[in-house]
């Protein structure tokens, strides 16, 4: 029966959804809606825009502002081209290592905070417990935003938001923030052996992956600052990761397709790359047009992503130390939904169970140390939730 679930029983079921980025995660969704209804709790749904995926919330404990909300997306990577030895959407235990897709990257932070609602529903909550279950983290935290926005609409402020993010039940109080940025530059196509009339979309792409790859070595070679330093790299970073274009070898390509992307160290904004890139655009695009007026540069907005800053006296990282006693500074370099709930006026912190480089990796795994850290974590956030503010 739903309500008889374990924290692993919960995993078992959520890593059998294949909510990989491309698909669906609404089966998902069913369940958990069913799962939480069977407690009596009631969930909110927010749709994207095709109704093909949704962000759930729900909220357990008296209707006062003061909670902690437990946050973690529902999608997964790819497995495809990956060798695994079992099933990817089979939760397997062996040798003390919960293995499948999504033990590590989130799916046990989430079952965690699902297997906490009858728990906190016992306890006799002062403060509510608040749950928050995004889409399309994986692609650029693009579900969060109209999650988090609901939320803080139609929910009592919570004081401190934790994203289970894997981080070794350590306090990360800093991520980069992000952004990645579609260009697509139209060429115009002649034979290359007057090229000199023409407009190669391919070779004017690789102008601009150039200006990435020098801006990158002066980023490098810069001193950083003081917080920067605390990230590995210590400076913003400039990537290209596939690159479509060109029809043959012997035609001035006419498209050419990539996605630039910043992480961006505190001391530098993502909006202020944003600038530099697109004045560096113009200038090429103008290069372009001087061969020929139809060619052009266009670009649209992916994906961005705040940073998340280390807070002054936050809820968030306070509550966390405090349960985990753990007062060292600790950053990331990715991006996650943290900085998304902090840009919306949350004190937020990240910290879960597993290490990130098991995400994303074939044999994907969560020690059953870990995992049983993260219950104890959650258990002692119940335990705050009881006292009196």
């Amino acid at each position: 029966m739903l309500k008889d679930l374990t924290a692993r029983d919960i995993l078992a079921k959520l890593v059998s959804f294949p909510t990989v980025s491309s698909a669906s995660n609404l089966a998902l969704v069913d369940w958990v809606e069913d799962y939480l209804a069977a407690h009596g709790v009631r969930a909110h749904r927010v749709y994207n825009d095709d109704g093909t995926k949704a962000a759930l919330y729900a909220s357990v404990g008296p209707e006062v502002e003061g909670g902690v909300v437990l946050s973690g997306h529902t999608d997964v990577v790819p497995v495809e081209g990956q060798d695994w030895d079992s099933d990817p959407f089979e939760l397997v235990e062996k040798d003390g290592r919960l293995y499948g897709r999504g033990t590590c990257d989130m799916k046990g932070f989430d079952a965690i905070a699902l297997a906490a609602v009858p728990k906190a529903l016992a306890a006799g909550l002062k403060r509510p417990l608040q749950i928050a279950l995004s889409y399309d983290e994986e692609v650029g935290c693009l579900g969060a935003p109209r999650m988090i926005a609901e939320m803080a609409a139609h929910l009592p402020r919570a004081a401190a938001a934790i994203i289970g993010e894997p981080s070794q039940m350590k306090v990360v109080n800093g991520h980069k923030g992000g952004i990645g940025i579609e260009t697509h530059l139209r060429g115009h196509e002649v034979h290359s052996s007057l090229m000199h009339t023409g407009v190669n979309a391919v070779m004017e792409g690789a102008r601009i992956i150039d200006w990435a790859n020098q801006r990158n070595a002066e980023n490098m070679a810069a001193e950083a600052g003081p917080i920067d330093a605390l990230f590995e790299p210590p400076w913003t970073t400039c990537h290209v990761g596939t690159v479509q274009g060109g029809t043959a070898d012997n035609i001035t390509a006419k498209d050419c397709r990539f996605v630039m992307g910043f992480r961006c160290i505190p001391s530098e904004s993502v909006e202020g790359w944003h600038a530099r890139y697109l004045e560096t655009l113009a200038e090429i695009e103008a290069a372009m047009r001087a061969v020929h007026p139809e060619a052009r540069i266009d670009t649209s907005v992916r994906f961005q992503v705040p940073g998340l800053q280390p807070e002054d006296d936050g809820a968030a990282e306070a509550l966390a130390r405090r349960i985990t006693g753990d007062n060292a500074t600790h950053v990331v370099s990715y991006a996650t939904e943290a900085g998304q709930f902090q840009e919306a006026g949350y004190s937020a912190v990240i910290i879960g169970p597993g290490n990130i480089e098991q995400a994303h990796q074939p044999n994907e795994w969560l020690s059953l140390d870990q995992f049983d850290a993260g219950i104890a974590f959650v258990d002692r956030i119940i335990e705050h939730l009881c006292e009196d503010a």
